[in-house]
């Protein structure tokens, strides 16, 4: 019936409700990609290939099958959520090797839409860095392996851009979808607090992390949002003129950003520019305290996950992050910070519509043990190459990361797209406007994998 792998999600469940191809043939052409490519980018901690066929075999009987959205769709999920009738290890040793009784609630929503798990992704553990390696494997970058794909959630974002898998799902609790989609081209959003549930981790970090999909085109991204907020979001829709402001400063003092990344905000810049949006450079008013609030507020999120591990068994890197955060939970707790925050940016999101800023500030570091190297060189090695993400978690505001432009390397670029509590579908709007005037490759080139 033709090959289905490199095919969006949108293709493939339009083909099955249709009767054009089966679940079983999917998710089949998918497993023997993974069989075939995935030592090379270590995406999945974990392939479920026998319960995959089975439940492709139980969604193609399935008397709604003309009605299922996701009718066949594979997907994978990111190691810290739960998939019935297998354990999710959150990249650690320390974890239980415990089988879940019943899906999380993300995933409980993508099978009733007809989705099939394939498998779970590799993350560094307790999710906490933006580089994906651990005591389950490196996750690389498919556009070049010789890099991470970021983190934390790396392996779901190389296995979408391997073409492992068409969608993927993930969660951002400093930019845990938009650091690994930048590195690998792909587009992801994570949406405002309460939109997706999230029910990640001993309390999603504060209420800072949020559910949400990798994906390889916009409108693969809009139909998998849609499922998981249990609402759909609007058709695409021809974006209104926004007041878009561009802003090419780190909001981490200290911190440079490198010309391939400000070449790409000023390249999305002028193709919206010349759709007719109203765009012009503004910076938003960062505090200079931000870089100390948000290791705050990361240390103690990671202080609270780590909580009844047996500390032995987690990662120098881990165990000394989790130390420090526990200074600081109580504090972080009250979310007296973050509403200092929110009201200092308000004002500027009164303004503008949308705020338009690098999505990385410099390429992923070179893939490695970086699970066994000290605390204060990951930590540095992450704010140096990750600063645009974390404000956008500590406001609980909307955040996107679309592909524009390319590294010298012919690696992907991106930018990063923020709007104001709500604005989701603008925000989606927008990046499809954006792939429209400048489309992206969707999958690292096939020829350098096989």
């Amino acid at each position: 019936m033709g090959n289905w792998v490199g095919r969006s999600a949108v293709e493939i469940a339009g083909a099955v409700r249709e009767k054009r191809v089966t679940p079983r043939e999917v998710v089949a052409e998918h497993l023997a990609r993974i069989e075939r490519l995935g030592t090379r980018v270590e995406a999945f901690r974990t392939v479920r290939a026998e319960a995959a066929l089975a439940e492709a075999d139980e969604v193609g009987s399935r008397g709604d099958l003309a009605e299922l959205p996701l009718a066949g769709v594979p997907v994978a999920v990111k190691d810290n959520l739960a998939v019935r009738g297998e354990s999710h290890r959150d990249g650690s040793a320390a974890t239980p090797d415990t089988p879940a009784a019943q899906d999380h609630v993300t995933v409980a929503r993508l099978r009733a839409a007809g989705a099939v798990v394939l498998g779970l992704t590799n993350v560094p553990e307790l999710c906490v860095f933006g580089t994906t390696e651990g005591v389950y494997g490196t996750a690389r970058n498919p556009w070049d392996t010789t890099r991470t794909a970021g983190g934390s959630s790396g392996g779901s974002a190389a296995a979408v851009a391997a073409g492992l898998v068409p969608v993927a799902l993930g969660n951002d609790g400093m930019g845990s979808l938009r650091i690994p989609a930048a590195n690998c081209g792909l587009v992801t959003l994570k949406p405002g607090h309460g939109v997706v549930p999230a029910g990640i981790g001993n309390g999603d970090w504060f209420g800072m992390a949020e559910n949400g999909p990798l994906a390889t085109t916009v409108e693969d991204l809009r139909l998998v949002l849609s499922v998981l907020a249990g609402t759909g979001f609007p058709a695409a829709q021809e974006p209104a003129r926004r007041r878009i402001a561009v802003a090419l400063r780190s909001p981490l003092a200290g911190v440079s950003v490198s010309r391939p990344y400000t070449a790409a905000a000023r390249e999305a810049a002028g193709l919206l520019a010349r759709a007719g949006h109203r765009v012009r450079r503004a910076e938003p008013p960062y505090p200079l305290s931000l870089g100390v609030t948000a290791l705050r507020h990361w240390t103690a999120g990671t202080a609270v996950d780590a909580e009844g591990l047996d500390a032995a068994r987690l990662a120098r890197r881990t165990r000394v992050h989790a130390a420090l955060g526990r200074h600081f939970v109580r504090s972080v707790r009250t979310g007296a910070e973050r509403e200092r925050l929110r009201a200092r940016l308000a004002p500027f999101f009164a303004e503008h519509d949308v705020l338009l800023t690098p999505a990385l500030a410099r390429r992923s570091p070179v893939a490695g043990p970086w699970h066994e190297r000290g605390w204060l060189r990951n930590v540095l090695v992450n704010t140096a190459y990750s600063p645009f993400t974390p404000p956008w978690n500590l406001t609980g505001w909307p955040a996107m990361s679309v592909p524009v432009g390319a590294l010298p390397s012919g690696a992907p670029c991106a930018v990063q797209l923020v709007g104001r509590p709500g604005t989701e579908a603008d925000l989606l709007d927008l990046a499809q406007e954006l792939e429209r005037l400048s489309p992206w490759r969707r999958t690292a080139p096939l020829a350098d994998l096989d």
